[in-house]
């Protein structure tokens, strides 16, 4: 694989100087920042993803404010008792988007931020404490404990909050076989390591946030 100054050469030579690349690289919320926001936004941005999910995403944002309705504003102490005959009537609701499936994964997702608040006094402090030099441990951590967040599911939810991540989008798979790293999607615990590994390197090398370094790379892609 290519070291950073490589990546950042590429990166220089494409948007021509450096205040051209920092305006098109995120930021990551600080860790401060992820404490401070609150379980039921938490549940919200969760659910938001799920619904994303397959879906035109300006769909599903304009209904948006009608989930905060149905969903008792996302407060997990409420959404976890949600039966299903409740669920079963949202989807008779034209105001929302009617996938039982999808409508079902949110008050497991209430449990599941409720579990984490419980052991860790709440779920920002869980998300914020997470290192990132094993930001794919909390996907799998997500995927497993949490319902319809495989896949770029947990990724992009941590995007979305601005917990540091990368994200395996189509070009960054692509530069990450370009480098060698992985030969396809890493979706095995071993492939999703090495590309770790590959990250912590990048990092180390340049001080940069992961969610940088992984939009960088994807610049490396020909269009």
């Amino acid at each position: 694989m290519r070291d950073y100054q490589w990546l950042n050469e590429y990166c220089l030579n494409r948007f021509g100087s450096v205040a051209a690349l920092e305006a098109h690289l995120p930021q990551p919320r600080s860790a401060a920042e992820l404490r401070a926001l609150s379980d039921d936004r938490y549940l919200s941005t969760i659910s938001l993803r799920v619904f994303r999910a397959g879906l035109k995403h300006s769909l599903v944002d304009a209904k948006w404010p009608a989930f905060e309705q149905v969903f008792f504003a996302f407060d997990p102490e409420k959404v976890v008792l949600m039966s299903a005959e409740h669920l079963e009537n949202l989807m008779q609701d034209a105001r929302i988007i009617r996938h039982l499936g999808k409508l079902k994964s949110v008050p497991r997702n209430a449990q599941l931020v409720l579990d984490i608040t419980r052991a860790h006094g709440s779920f920002g402090a869980f998300i914020a404490d997470w290192p990132v030099n094993d930001i794919v441990g909390l996907w799998t951590y997500l995927a497993k404990h949490g319902s319809q967040l495989g896949g770029l599911s947990a990724p992009r939810f941590l995007r979305m909050v601005g917990k540091d991540t990368f994200i395996p989008s189509d070009d960054m798979v692509a530069a990450l076989k370009a480098q060698g790293i992985v030969d396809k999607v890493p979706t095995s615990l071993k492939d999703r390591a090495a590309v770790q590994a590959a990250f912590n390197q990048w990092q180390a090398q340049s001080g940069r946030p992961l969610c940088q370094l992984s939009m960088m790379l994807a610049y490396t892609v020909n269009h």
